[in-house]
C-alpha cells in the first residue's frame, strides 16, 4: 500500500497529516514545545467598568465582532487590560463564530472570545501563519467544542497542524498575497471614494440641477426657478402587486417573470433583466399581480423599503412593491434616483403593526422637484456613469478576490513553489 502511495505522489513531494507537501517542508504543531515556533496567548476579559470609547489605555477587542478582512477595527478601550495581544500577532475567534482570523494592528487587549498566536520571527512569518490560518480555518471549526456554543481551548491551538516551509520562501508566499490584498483594499477605497462621490452628486443635481443661478422657495425647498413641484401620482401610475396562491401548482412555473423584493436588494445595477420565480398566465389572472411593461420602476414598499430598479423584461411582483409606470413628463431613470434619494423619508412615510408599508395613497400624494425632461436625461446619465465606475469597480475586486483564493490553495500548499522573486513561480 505503501508503495501505491508512493507511486502516485508528485516528485519532490510527500505525504503528511495535512496532505501532500514538498520534501523540505515541515509539518509542525502551533504549540510544539521542541519547535518554537509560535506563542499563545489566550483570552481574558478586563471588567467592564474600564471600559470606554475616549481612548484611555489600550484598544480592546471583544471578538469577531470587531473583525475586517485583515485588521480589525478598534473601537472600544480599556483602561485595565489584562491578556495583551502585540502587533503583528494573529488573531483567532475561538468562541462562536468560531474561526476567523485577523492580524493585530497594534498592541491591544483581547477579551474572552479571542486569542493570539505570536509565530517566532526566526521561524515562522507572520503573513504566512495569518494567511494559512484563514484557510485552513475548518481544522480550528473541527476543534470546536462546547454543548451550547462552538469554543477552541489553549490545547486545540497547541495541536494545531502548519506547514513551515524555509523562512525564506514563507516570506515570498505572504508577499504575493499580501500584493493581491494591497490591491483589494485599493479597489475597497475606490468604490467608498466613488460612493461619496455620488452622494454629494445626488446631493447637488436633485435639488439644485445643472448650472443653474436662480432659485426659488417651495414647499419641498429651494429648487431651481425652471423647476416644478409635482405629486408622484400626477407623472407616474402607481400599480401594486400580488401573489398567486401557492397551493394550486397551476399558477407556477409558468413564462412571466415574478419579481419578489429579494430581486431587487440582491441586485447590483439599476436593472432588473431575470427573475428566480415564474407564475403563469393563469396565476396572473387568478392573482391581484399585473404584468409590468419594460421600462417600470419596481420600488419596494413593504418591510423592506425604497429598493428600485428598472425593469429590461415584462414582469410581474409580489405586494411587496409598488410599481411606477412613468408618464410623458418624466424619464424612469430620474424617477429611480429620485427614490433612492428619499429612501429616509419613504421608510419615514411607512405604517403598519404587522410590517411596514408605504401605501399607494401616500406615494401618490408625495411630492418631487421636477426638472425640464433634457435635464432629468442629464442628471440621471451622470449619475448612471458614477454607477458604471463602482460596478467595474466591484468586478475588479471580485476577480483579485477569486485570484487570491486560487493563489491561496497552491501556494499555502506547495503545489506551487516560489523561487527568487516576486514574479519567479514555477509550478
Amino acid at each position: 500500500m505503501k508503495d501505491k502511495t508512493k507511486q502516485i505522489l508528485k516528485l519532490g513531494y510527500k505525504l503528511t497529516e495535512i496532505g501532500e507537501i514538498p520534501e523540505e517542508w515541515e509539518v509542525v504543531r502551533l504549540g510544539d514545545k521542541n519547535e518554537r515556533v509560535a506563542e499563545i496567548i489566550m483570552c481574558q476579559s478586563p471588567p467592564s467598568s474600564t471600559y470606554n470609547d475616549r481612548g484611555v489605555g489600550l484598544p480592546f477587542l471583544q471578538g469577531k465582532a470587531e473583525f475586517g478582512e485583515i485588521y480589525p477595527t478598534l473601537k472600544i478601550y480599556t483602561s485595565r487590560p489584562t491578556k495583551i495581544a502585540e502587533r503583528r500577532d494573529i488573531l483567532i475567534s475561538v468562541r462562536a463564530p468560531v474561526g476567523e482570523v485577523n492580524l493585530t494592528p497594534s498592541k491591544c487587549c483581547i477579551g474572552r472570545g479571542l486569542s493570539a498566536i505570536r509565530p517566532k520571527p526566526s521561524k515562522l512569518d507572520y503573513k504566512f501563519a495569518f494567511y494559512y490560518s484563514k484557510q485552513a480555518n475548518h481544522q480550528l471549526l473541527a476543534m470546536a467544542t462546547g454543548s451550547t456554543f462552538g469554543a477552541v481551548k489553549k490545547e486545540d491551538l497547541i495541536s494545531f497542524l502548519i506547514p513551515l516551509p524555509p523562512l525564506p520562501e514563507q516570506q515570498k508566499i505572504a508577499e504575493i498575497l499580501s500584493t493581491v490584498d494591497e490591491a483589494i483594499q485599493k479597489s475597497d477605497e475606490i468604490i467608498e471614494k466613488t460612493r461619496e462621490l455620488k452622494k454629494g452628486l445626488m446631493q447637488q443635481l436633485l435639488t439644485r440641477g445643472i448650472s443653474h443661478t436662480k432659485f426659488k422657495q417651495t414647499e419641498i425647498g429651494e429648487i431651481p426657478e425652471e423647476w416644478k413641484v409635482v405629486r408622484l401620482g400626477e407623472i407616474t401610475e402607481i400599480i401594486g402587486g400580488g401573489t398567486p396562491s401557492t397551493r394550486d401548482s397551476h399558477y407556477w412555473n409558468g413564462n412571466i417573470p415574478f419579481v419578489i423584493p429579494t430581486d431587487i436588494t440582491n441586485l447590483r445595477n439599476n436593472y432588473l433583466e431575470r427573475t428566480e420565480n415564474y407564475i403563469t398566465e393563469e396565476g396572473l389572472k387568478n392573482s391581484s399581480a399585473k404584468l409590468l411593461p419594460v421600462g417600470t420602476v419596481l420600488l419596494t414598499s413593504r418591510a423592506t423599503i425604497g429598493f428600485c430598479a428598472i425593469n429590461k423584461i415584462p414582469v410581474a411582483t409580489n405586494q411587496g412593491f409598488a410599481s411606477l409606470i412613468c408618464g410623458e413628463r418624466v424619464l424612469n431613470s430620474y424617477i429611480l434616483y429620485s427614490m433612492r434619494f428619499i429612501t429616509n423619508k419613504l421608510e419615514s412615510l411607512a405604517s403598519g403593526s404587522t410590517f411596514r408599508e408605504v401605501s399607494k395613497t401616500t406615494l401618490k400624494s408625495l411630492k418631487l422637484p421636477l426638472p425640464p425632461f433634457l435635464e432629468q436625461r442629464k442628471i440621471a446619465e451622470i449619475l448612471s456613469t458614477v454607477d458604471e465606475k463602482i460596478e467595474v469597480e466591484r468586478r475588479r475586486k471580485e476577480k483579485l478576490e477569486e485570484l487570491k483564493k486560487g493563489l491561496m490553495q497552491v501556494l499555502l500548499t506547495g503545489k506551487v513553489r516560489v523561487t527568487g522573486s516576486l514574479e519567479s513561480v514555477e509550478s
